[in-house]
């Protein structure tokens, strides 16, 4: 992970050197330890067991004793790793130990790139929690269980020298992270300028979105693209470098991965977060870290109404 925390993080996009020397952290499959994870304004170790809930859990699960967990932990404020360099932190973080707690189980973390977690789901670990926007093609691949929304939102330095024009982005070099929807909106942009033989668009992928932001803070972009809550929190730990152009567009669900077919688990998972909705501890945890605007009311599997 590339931002050891929020000060970390504002001194690295200062000094792009000190981002990219600490960026291979976050991409290791290595497993966090779930005893040492930091607790953040919320205390997960108040979240009681839910015995009905808990007797959802597949057996080969609830035997286990823990609920492993993959997340790309440069995602703040969504996962990301706290001062030590090791610990991980965020509002998912937070989401999935009280998950972990409502089944009665240990959770641990395993840090992974977010373009290997859907294939790593039901395999390395049991779910994926990761900011992750539903769509119809992850649906092909994974169940989901709704649990946020989120939009996508642009970002530039500071006063937009370079006068980016989201209506118009032909001849911009655009900073996404790889295997996220925006990227996937990025080269719709890219194919339709070269399309109407306008200006070429440059796409610049980056395994981790701080990378992305780095990009336009050091000038190797014109603008970069993320889900509203990360975009905002990036804009907040630059110092005042960078900031957002226009407002958040296409609201959409974000969910939980889960193996394909794994019914007893996607229903577990669904009463698990539907519990922590109802007894309130899923919007402590959401305003703790600032992204209440993001809560829903109602966990779905797969649902249909994706906005």
């Amino acid at each position: 992970m590339s931002m050891h925390g929020l000060k970390r993080f504002a001194a690295a996009l200062a000094g792009a050197a000190l981002l990219f020397g600490a960026a291979a952290c976050g991409t290791s499959d290595d497993s966090g330890d779930a005893g040492a994870a930091k607790q953040g304004a919320f205390d997960v170790a108040s979240v009681k067991k839910d015995d009905a809930i808990a007797a959802m859990v597949p057996k080969s699960v609830a035997d286990s004793g823990k609920l492993t967990v993959g997340m790309e932990l440069s995602y703040a404020p969504a996962e990301f790793l706290a001062d030590d360099g090791k610990t991980p932190q965020g509002y998912d973080v937070d989401l999935a130990k009280a998950l972990g707690r409502v089944f009665g189980l240990d959770t641990e973390i395993v840090s992974s790139t977010f373009d290997s977690i859907v294939p790593s789901v039901g395999s390395k670990y049991d779910l994926g929690i990761t900011a992750m926007t539903i769509t119809q093609e992850r649906m092909d691949a994974v169940d989901f269980v709704s649990y946020y929304k989120a939009g996508s939102s642009w970002a530039v330095k500071k006063g937009n020298p370079e006068n980016v024009n989201t209506d118009d982005l032909c001849g911009m070099k655009i900073a996404v992270q790889v295997g996220t929807t925006q990227e996937e909106e990025a080269n719709e942009i890219k194919a339709q300028c070269k399309a109407d033989g306008k200006k070429a668009v440059e796409v610049l992928p980056s395994k981790l979105q701080t990378d992305a932001a780095t990009a336009v803070v050091t000038g190797k972009a014109d603008v970069f693209y993320a889900d509203s809550p990360v975009a905002g929190y990036a804009i907040s730990q630059t110092g005042d470098q960078l900031e957002e152009l226009g407002s958040a567009e296409g609201v959409v669900k974000q969910g939980i991965a889960i193996k394909k077919g794994d019914t007893e688990l996607a229903k577990a998972v669904q009463a698990g977060m539907q519990h922590l909705m109802d007894d309130g501890d899923y919007m402590k945890i959401l305003k703790a870290w600032g992204v209440q605007n993001g809560a829903i009311d109602k966990a779905e599997i797969d649902p249909t109404d994706l906005d």
